[in-house]
Protein backbone atom coordinates (compact mmCIF):
# COMPACT_ATOMS: atom_id res chain seq x y z
CA UNK A 1 0.00 0.00 0.00
CA UNK A 2 1.45 3.61 -0.67
CA UNK A 3 2.27 5.62 2.03
CA UNK A 4 0.97 9.56 2.13
CA UNK A 5 3.53 11.89 1.42
CA UNK A 6 4.14 13.76 5.07
CA UNK A 7 2.35 17.35 5.12
CA UNK A 8 4.65 20.08 4.53
CA UNK A 9 2.54 23.18 6.67
CA UNK A 10 2.34 26.45 4.75
CA UNK A 11 3.30 29.18 7.38
CA UNK A 12 2.54 32.56 7.83
CA UNK A 13 5.60 33.87 9.25
CA UNK A 14 5.10 37.86 10.35
CA UNK A 15 8.34 40.51 9.66
CA UNK A 16 7.93 41.99 13.26
CA UNK A 17 8.50 45.77 13.26
CA UNK A 18 10.00 46.53 9.87
CA UNK A 19 12.78 49.05 12.02
CA UNK A 20 13.71 46.29 14.10
CA UNK A 21 15.61 43.10 13.20
CA UNK A 22 12.78 41.22 11.91
CA UNK A 23 13.04 41.94 8.19
CA UNK A 24 17.35 40.81 8.86
CA UNK A 25 16.40 37.48 10.55
CA UNK A 26 14.01 36.53 8.25
CA UNK A 27 16.00 37.53 5.35
CA UNK A 28 18.40 35.15 7.45
CA UNK A 29 16.01 32.29 7.72
CA UNK A 30 14.57 32.11 3.92
CA UNK A 31 18.07 31.98 2.56
CA UNK A 32 18.48 28.57 4.24
CA UNK A 33 16.88 26.08 1.72
CA UNK A 34 16.14 23.36 4.67
CA UNK A 35 13.28 25.62 5.76
CA UNK A 36 11.66 24.38 2.65
CA UNK A 37 11.63 21.34 3.38
CA UNK A 38 10.14 21.78 6.45
CA UNK A 39 7.28 24.28 5.78
CA UNK A 40 6.06 26.38 2.72
CA UNK A 41 7.08 29.51 4.55
CA UNK A 42 4.61 33.06 3.42
CA UNK A 43 6.19 36.06 4.70
CA UNK A 44 3.42 39.03 5.80
CA UNK A 45 5.24 42.52 5.72
CA UNK A 46 6.92 45.21 4.33
CA UNK A 47 8.56 45.00 0.82
CA UNK A 48 10.70 47.78 1.09
CA UNK A 49 11.88 47.03 4.39
CA UNK A 50 12.94 43.23 2.82
CA UNK A 51 14.80 45.28 0.50
CA UNK A 52 16.80 47.14 2.44
CA UNK A 53 17.89 43.87 4.36
CA UNK A 54 18.81 41.60 1.36
CA UNK A 55 21.18 44.70 1.01
CA UNK A 56 23.04 45.42 4.37
CA UNK A 57 23.14 41.03 4.84
CA UNK A 58 24.22 40.92 1.30
CA UNK A 59 22.01 37.71 0.79
CA UNK A 60 21.34 37.03 -2.95
CA UNK A 61 17.33 36.36 -3.07
CA UNK A 62 14.64 36.85 -5.05
CA UNK A 63 11.48 38.65 -3.63
CA UNK A 64 7.68 38.08 -4.84
CA UNK A 65 5.31 40.69 -3.66
CA UNK A 66 2.08 39.57 -4.13
CA UNK A 67 -1.28 40.42 -2.46
CA UNK A 68 -3.14 36.40 -2.74
CA UNK A 69 -1.03 33.67 -0.93
CA UNK A 70 -2.31 31.95 -4.81
CA UNK A 71 0.70 33.80 -6.28
CA UNK A 72 3.49 32.68 -3.55
CA UNK A 73 5.46 30.19 -5.31
CA UNK A 74 7.37 28.49 -2.59
CA UNK A 75 11.02 28.16 -3.86
CA UNK A 76 14.71 27.54 -2.11
CA UNK A 77 15.91 31.47 -3.67
CA UNK A 78 12.66 33.74 -3.57
CA UNK A 79 10.56 35.52 -0.36
CA UNK A 80 7.39 34.93 -0.51
CA UNK A 81 5.94 38.25 0.71
CA UNK A 82 2.57 38.92 1.03
CA UNK A 83 2.50 42.78 1.46
CA UNK A 84 0.88 44.67 3.57
CA UNK A 85 -1.44 47.32 1.96
CA UNK A 86 -0.54 50.66 3.97
CA UNK A 87 -0.61 54.56 3.46
CA UNK A 88 3.00 54.53 5.05
CA UNK A 89 6.41 55.68 3.60
CA UNK A 90 8.19 53.15 1.31
CA UNK A 91 11.25 53.59 3.26
CA UNK A 92 11.32 52.39 7.27
CA UNK A 93 14.97 53.92 9.34
CA UNK A 94 15.70 50.64 11.23
CA UNK A 95 17.03 51.37 14.77
CA UNK A 96 13.95 54.19 14.99
CA UNK A 97 10.45 53.95 17.06
CA UNK A 98 7.95 54.88 14.94
CA UNK A 99 4.11 55.29 14.07
CA UNK A 100 3.97 53.40 10.65
CA UNK A 101 6.51 50.79 11.66
CA UNK A 102 4.58 50.26 14.38
CA UNK A 103 1.41 49.84 11.98
CA UNK A 104 3.39 47.83 9.62
CA UNK A 105 3.87 44.94 12.42
CA UNK A 106 0.15 45.26 14.07
CA UNK A 107 -1.68 44.41 10.12
CA UNK A 108 0.91 41.89 9.65
CA UNK A 109 -0.43 40.00 12.97
CA UNK A 110 -3.71 40.86 12.25
CA UNK A 111 -3.77 39.08 8.75
CA UNK A 112 -1.58 36.30 9.57
CA UNK A 113 -4.23 35.29 12.13
CA UNK A 114 -6.90 36.07 9.83
CA UNK A 115 -5.32 33.29 7.46
CA UNK A 116 -4.94 30.50 10.36
CA UNK A 117 -8.79 31.45 11.36
CA UNK A 118 -9.96 30.65 7.88
CA UNK A 119 -8.12 27.88 7.67
CA UNK A 120 -5.77 29.75 4.54
CA UNK A 121 -2.50 28.65 6.58
CA UNK A 122 -1.71 25.93 8.80
CA UNK A 123 -0.19 28.11 11.75
CA UNK A 124 1.40 31.15 12.42
CA UNK A 125 4.94 32.53 13.34
CA UNK A 126 6.18 35.98 14.68
CA UNK A 127 8.51 38.23 14.63
CA UNK A 128 9.64 40.62 17.17
CA UNK A 129 7.50 43.53 17.70
CA UNK A 130 7.73 47.37 19.78
CA UNK A 131 5.37 47.45 22.30
CA UNK A 132 5.64 51.37 22.03
CA UNK A 133 5.45 51.85 18.55
CA UNK A 134 2.67 49.50 18.67
CA UNK A 135 0.66 51.56 21.16
CA UNK A 136 1.83 54.84 19.57
CA UNK A 137 -0.34 53.60 15.95
CA UNK A 138 -3.55 53.57 17.81
CA UNK A 139 -3.19 49.50 18.66
CA UNK A 140 -3.44 49.50 22.16
CA UNK A 141 -2.36 46.01 23.25
CA UNK A 142 0.52 44.92 25.11
CA UNK A 143 1.91 42.53 23.15
CA UNK A 144 1.58 39.64 21.26
CA UNK A 145 -0.20 37.17 23.35
CA UNK A 146 -2.89 39.54 23.75
CA UNK A 147 -3.72 40.81 20.03
CA UNK A 148 -3.86 36.67 19.31
CA UNK A 149 -6.28 36.28 22.05
CA UNK A 150 -7.93 39.04 20.89
CA UNK A 151 -8.51 38.36 17.88
CA UNK A 152 -9.28 34.52 18.54
CA UNK A 153 -12.08 35.14 21.29
CA UNK A 154 -9.84 33.34 23.51
CA UNK A 155 -10.35 33.60 27.13
CA UNK A 156 -8.05 30.80 28.57
CA UNK A 157 -4.02 30.76 27.88
CA UNK A 158 -0.54 31.71 28.67
CA UNK A 159 2.59 31.95 27.18
CA UNK A 160 5.19 28.44 27.29
CA UNK A 161 8.88 29.08 26.20
CA UNK A 162 10.59 26.61 25.23
CA UNK A 163 14.45 25.84 24.60
CA UNK A 164 15.70 22.43 24.42
CA UNK A 165 14.74 20.80 27.91
CA UNK A 166 14.02 24.06 29.57
CA UNK A 167 10.09 24.74 29.28
CA UNK A 168 8.71 27.88 31.05
CA UNK A 169 4.80 28.70 31.33
CA UNK A 170 3.45 31.93 33.26
CA UNK A 171 0.68 32.75 35.53
CA UNK A 172 1.05 36.52 34.95
CA UNK A 173 2.91 38.21 31.81
CA UNK A 174 2.78 41.78 30.71
CA UNK A 175 1.65 43.84 34.10
CA UNK A 176 3.57 45.31 36.84
CA UNK A 177 5.11 43.50 39.72
CA UNK A 178 2.69 44.75 42.41
CA UNK A 179 -0.49 43.76 40.32
CA UNK A 180 1.10 40.53 39.42
CA UNK A 181 1.31 39.35 42.68
CA UNK A 182 -2.97 40.19 42.81
CA UNK A 183 -3.27 38.53 39.85
CA UNK A 184 -1.61 34.78 41.47
CA UNK A 185 -5.07 33.42 42.44
CA UNK A 186 -5.79 29.37 42.79
CA UNK A 187 -8.14 29.78 39.66
CA UNK A 188 -5.56 31.02 37.47
CA UNK A 189 -2.69 28.88 38.53
CA UNK A 190 -4.69 25.57 38.07
CA UNK A 191 -5.41 26.93 35.06
CA UNK A 192 -2.09 27.47 33.90
CA UNK A 193 -1.22 24.54 34.87
CA UNK A 194 -3.54 22.58 32.85
CA UNK A 195 -2.17 24.81 30.09
CA UNK A 196 1.32 23.18 30.40
CA UNK A 197 0.40 19.75 30.89
CA UNK A 198 -1.79 19.72 27.88
CA UNK A 199 0.92 21.48 25.97
CA UNK A 200 3.70 19.46 26.84
CA UNK A 201 2.18 16.70 25.50
CA UNK A 202 1.18 17.81 22.32
CA UNK A 203 5.05 18.25 21.91
CA UNK A 204 5.16 14.29 22.45
CA UNK A 205 6.18 14.41 25.99
CA UNK A 206 4.18 11.52 28.00
CA UNK A 207 3.01 12.06 31.58
CA UNK A 208 4.52 15.13 31.73
CA UNK A 209 6.75 16.07 34.76
CA UNK A 210 5.60 20.02 36.08
CA UNK A 211 7.09 22.33 38.79
CA UNK A 212 5.51 25.22 40.45
CA UNK A 213 7.40 27.89 41.12
CA UNK A 214 6.82 29.67 44.54
CA UNK A 215 5.88 33.30 44.64
CA UNK A 216 7.77 34.96 47.32
CA UNK A 217 11.22 33.49 48.51
CA UNK A 218 11.55 30.32 49.61
CA UNK A 219 7.70 30.15 48.64
CA UNK A 220 7.09 32.27 51.72
CA UNK A 221 8.55 29.66 54.15
CA UNK A 222 5.30 28.75 55.86
CA UNK A 223 4.24 32.04 55.53
CA UNK A 224 6.45 34.36 57.39
CA UNK A 225 6.95 36.34 53.90
CA UNK A 226 3.77 35.75 52.49
CA UNK A 227 0.63 33.96 52.75
CA UNK A 228 -0.26 33.35 48.69
CA UNK A 229 2.29 30.47 48.52
CA UNK A 230 -0.40 28.96 51.52
CA UNK A 231 -3.81 29.93 50.19
CA UNK A 232 -3.61 30.10 46.43
CA UNK A 233 -1.09 28.25 45.01
CA UNK A 234 -0.77 25.13 47.06
CA UNK A 235 -4.34 24.34 47.01
CA UNK A 236 -3.91 25.06 43.17
CA UNK A 237 -1.01 21.75 43.00
CA UNK A 238 -3.38 19.60 45.27
CA UNK A 239 -6.45 19.97 42.87
CA UNK A 240 -4.42 19.55 39.79
CA UNK A 241 -2.91 16.19 41.35
CA UNK A 242 -6.31 14.73 41.44
CA UNK A 243 -6.57 15.34 38.07
CA UNK A 244 -3.93 12.78 37.73
CA UNK A 245 -1.44 15.77 36.40
CA UNK A 246 1.87 14.73 37.77
CA UNK A 247 3.03 18.06 40.03
CA UNK A 248 4.82 19.68 42.77
CA UNK A 249 4.83 22.98 44.04
CA UNK A 250 5.31 25.36 45.20
CA UNK A 251 8.88 25.31 44.73
CA UNK A 252 11.31 28.06 45.82
CA UNK A 253 12.06 29.35 42.10
CA UNK A 254 16.03 29.66 43.11
CA UNK A 255 16.21 25.99 43.42
CA UNK A 256 13.14 24.96 40.71
CA UNK A 257 14.94 26.16 37.46
CA UNK A 258 17.93 24.28 38.26
CA UNK A 259 16.61 20.65 38.67
CA UNK A 260 14.28 21.36 35.24
CA UNK A 261 17.87 22.10 34.06
CA UNK A 262 18.93 19.09 35.33
CA UNK A 263 15.29 17.14 33.61
CA UNK A 264 13.88 17.04 37.16
CA UNK A 265 11.41 18.39 35.41
CA UNK A 266 10.00 18.84 31.93
CA UNK A 267 8.14 21.91 32.69
CA UNK A 268 8.03 24.78 35.02
CA UNK A 269 5.00 27.11 36.22
CA UNK A 270 6.33 30.80 36.94
CA UNK A 271 3.98 33.32 38.86
CA UNK A 272 5.23 36.21 37.03
CA UNK A 273 7.09 37.95 34.17
CA UNK A 274 10.56 37.82 34.89
CA UNK A 275 10.52 35.05 37.67
CA UNK A 276 10.28 33.12 34.18
CA UNK A 277 12.26 34.90 31.83
CA UNK A 278 15.56 35.47 33.11
CA UNK A 279 16.72 31.45 34.00
CA UNK A 280 14.99 30.92 30.47
CA UNK A 281 17.65 33.64 29.05
CA UNK A 282 20.21 32.93 30.75
CA UNK A 283 20.50 29.64 29.26
CA UNK A 284 19.44 30.76 25.59
CA UNK A 285 21.29 33.79 25.16
CA UNK A 286 24.97 33.69 24.38
CA UNK A 287 26.98 37.06 25.20
CA UNK A 288 29.84 37.85 23.05
CA UNK A 289 32.17 40.23 25.57
CA UNK A 290 34.72 41.16 22.32
CA UNK A 291 31.78 42.14 19.63
CA UNK A 292 30.01 43.25 22.86
CA UNK A 293 26.49 42.56 21.44
CA UNK A 294 24.24 38.51 21.31
CA UNK A 295 26.48 36.15 19.73
CA UNK A 296 23.08 33.54 19.43
CA UNK A 297 19.95 34.21 21.17
CA UNK A 298 17.74 30.99 21.20
CA UNK A 299 14.21 30.48 22.70
CA UNK A 300 10.44 29.81 21.40
CA UNK A 301 7.26 31.62 22.23
CA UNK A 302 4.45 29.18 22.30
CA UNK A 303 0.79 30.54 23.05
CA UNK A 304 -1.15 27.82 24.15
CA UNK A 305 -4.96 27.73 24.47
CA UNK A 306 -5.51 28.93 21.06
CA UNK A 307 -7.61 27.65 18.52
CA UNK A 308 -4.46 28.15 16.16
CA UNK A 309 -1.19 27.47 15.97
CA UNK A 310 1.26 30.70 16.86
CA UNK A 311 5.05 30.38 17.68
CA UNK A 312 7.41 33.30 18.11
CA UNK A 313 10.71 34.71 19.02
CA UNK A 314 11.87 35.13 22.73
CA UNK A 315 13.58 38.10 22.07
CA UNK A 316 12.72 41.99 21.22
CA UNK A 317 13.52 44.17 18.11
CA UNK A 318 17.08 44.94 19.14
CA UNK A 319 17.02 48.20 17.55
CA UNK A 320 20.63 49.27 18.38
CA UNK A 321 21.98 46.56 15.87
CA UNK A 322 19.26 47.05 13.50
CA UNK A 323 20.19 47.56 9.88
CA UNK A 324 23.84 46.36 10.64
CA UNK A 325 23.11 42.64 9.85
CA UNK A 326 24.63 41.06 12.94
CA UNK A 327 21.64 39.46 14.24
CA UNK A 328 21.23 36.02 14.78
CA UNK A 329 18.13 34.10 13.13
CA UNK A 330 18.50 30.75 15.47
CA UNK A 331 15.44 31.96 17.42
CA UNK A 332 12.85 32.62 14.13
CA UNK A 333 14.42 29.11 13.12
CA UNK A 334 13.32 27.30 16.19
CA UNK A 335 10.27 28.53 15.76
CA UNK A 336 9.49 27.70 13.12
CA UNK A 337 10.34 23.98 13.56
CA UNK A 338 8.14 24.51 16.42
CA UNK A 339 5.44 25.32 14.69
CA UNK A 340 5.71 22.68 12.28
CA UNK A 341 5.75 19.84 15.33
CA UNK A 342 2.73 21.54 16.47
CA UNK A 343 0.92 21.67 13.13
CA UNK A 344 1.87 17.88 12.63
Amino acid sequence: MRQNKRHIPLLAITMGDPAGIGPEIAAKTFARKAIYKLCKPLLIGHTASMQAALKYTGLKLNLNTNSNISEARFMPGTIDILEMETLHAKVIEPGKISVPAGDIAFQAVRTAIELAMCKKVDGTVTGPIHKKALNQAGHHFSGHTEIYAHYTNTKKYAMLLVDENIRVIHVTTHVSLRRACELVKKDRVLEVIQLINDGLIKLGIRDPKIGVAGLNPHSGDGGLFGTEDINEIRPAVEEAKTMGIIVDGPIPADTLFAMAKGRKYDGCVAMYHDQGHIPFKLLGFDWDEKKRRMKSVRGVNITLGLPIVRTSVDHGTAFEIAGKGVASPDALLQAIQYAVQLVN
